[in-house]
């Protein structure tokens, strides 16, 4: 393939290339599996400059990503809109597609039904807060089979807290009738280490819970693809 894109090396116009190296046509003729990122990102922008394709556009971003689809998810519509021939609907378009990437993530771990390890836990809080810029703290409601009643957002903050209202979390517990709930938020930073605000909330959490009879299972830290988990750190 890259032998094949070398012809293009002058920003030559999609529509001159040859049928099979057009991402749309490519896509029909051998597949989405056969895409690289940046040809599918080329295909949500539809077009690049007068200087550049809509490819080397996607490759660039992705380039200034670290090749990473994550670090591109934290873009906002302002940043993606810095990239010359990037306006507000092309952005948008983007961001929506990585949007429906992350809903369908979670929805693929939430059909599995029952959280038997942190393992899956992780897998939920992964597919909102992997990502995130700037920290948020979630909540998964069991019921006694542990089985997934739903996720929901308690609260958000900026890159380094947030503020958790426990009224909030055991008021939504007990409105959905969960019989437990497992904690979660992001660190931005990457850092998974729990500090020592972490470890007093957690705790707190954990005793308003067993005065109210819904269980606090766990709390996971996420950052980026890793977490920490307070329950397999017997810190729960």
């Amino acid at each position: 393939m890259e032998k094949n894109m070398e012809k293009y090396d002058n920003h030559l116009p999609i529509k001159s290339w040859a049928e099979d190296d057009r991402p749309r046509e490519k896509l029909l003729l051998k597949g989405k599996n056969a895409l690289s990122d940046a040809e599918l990102l080329a295909i949500l922008l539809g077009s690049g400059t007068r200087h550049e394709s809509a490819l080397d556009l996607a490759k660039g971003i992705l380039k200034d990503m670290q090749e990473s689809l994550s670090e591109l998810s934290r873009l906002s519509l302002e940043g993606l809109m810095k990239y010359k021939g990037i306006g507000e609907a092309k952005a948008v378009t983007v961001l929506a597609a990585l949007e429906l990437g992350k809903r369908r993530n979670e929805a693929i771990v939430i059909e599995k039904d029952k959280i038997t390890n942190s393992r899956d836990a992780f897998e939920i809080f992964r597919s909102r807060l992997g990502d995130l810029p700037y920290e948020e703290f979630r909540i998964i409601l069991l019921n006694k089979a542990n089985k997934v009643i739903r996720s929901c957002s308690i609260s958000e903050g900026g890159i380094s807290g947030t503020v958790v209202d426990p009224k909030k979390i055991f008021k939504i517990a007990l409105d959905h009738h969960a019989s437990s709930i497992i904690l979660g938020h992001n660190h931005p930073s990457g850092n998974i280490q729990p500090s020592e605000a972490d470890q007093k909330i957690t705790k707190k959490l954990k005793e308003a819970g067993n005065m109210l009879d819904v269980a606090v299972l766990d709390h996971l830290i996420i950052g980026d693809d890793k977490y920490f988990s307070f329950a397999d750190e017997g810190m729960v």
